[in-house]
């Protein structure tokens, strides 16, 4: 199981993955979602979690879902 630090580094990966797939930089995204750019990549850096609201929002817009994210493979 892991813990909290390495589950947002995870997610993190996984977001930018998608991110880059779907040919987003971090700057629209942050715009996105009203915030800088820094404030963003905090997220996919694993520093900050993300919220319902935003992982919701975030998987709409890169058109992904939660268990791609958190790496379940069921």
């Amino acid at each position: 199981m892991k813990n909290n630090n390495d589950l947002a580094k995870t997610i993190g990966e996984n977001i930018k993955v998608a991110r880059k797939l779907k040919g987003l930089t971090q700057k629209q995204i942050a715009q996105t979602f009203f915030m800088t750019q820094q404030q963003y990549s905090r997220f996919e850096n694993g520093k900050f979690e993300l919220n319902y609201k935003q992982l919701y929002d975030i998987c709409k817009l890169l058109d992904t879902c939660p268990n791609e994210l958190f790496d379940f493979d069921r």
